[in-house]
């Protein structure tokens, strides 16, 4: 049974930074392609950022250079460093697992697999 497990979410003021983790479970970690997805109130789910089996990265234009997606195949655990947020950066965080790159990329196919999310909150 593939289980993901997000942590490291919270209130922080803009500026700050945070660091979330998502932990996999039940399936060849290494093989998958991995991605961090965000849902605001009243917004679509968007892709943030993803990281394929070779460990190949993409961001979304809105996370460039601020945020960094990477993978502890060893830990089986998804990170995704947050720094300089802003209070547009406010949502649910929702980590990904799908063979399929583009589906953790776009979400589109729908990924297979979601963890139960992790809510960042980012005050001005």
């Amino acid at each position: 049974q593939v289980q993901l497990v997000e942590s490291g979410g919270g209130s922080v003021q803009a500026g700050g930074s945070l660091r979330l983790s998502c932990a996999a479970s039940g399936y060849t970690y290494s093989s998958y392609c991995m991605g961090w997805f965000r849902q605001a109130l009243g917004k679509e789910r968007e892709g943030v950022a993803a990281i394929d089996s070779d460990g190949s990265t993409s961001y979304a234009d809105s996370v460039k250079g601020r945020f960094t997606i990477s993978k502890d195949n060893a830990k089986n655990t998804l990170y995704l460093q947050m720094n300089s947020l802003k209070p547009e950066d406010t949502a649910m965080y929702y980590c990904a697992a799908d063979h399929r790159l583009g589906a953790v990329v776009t979400g589109t196919p729908w990924p297979n697999y979601w963890g139960q999310g992790t809510q960042v909150t980012v005050s001005s």
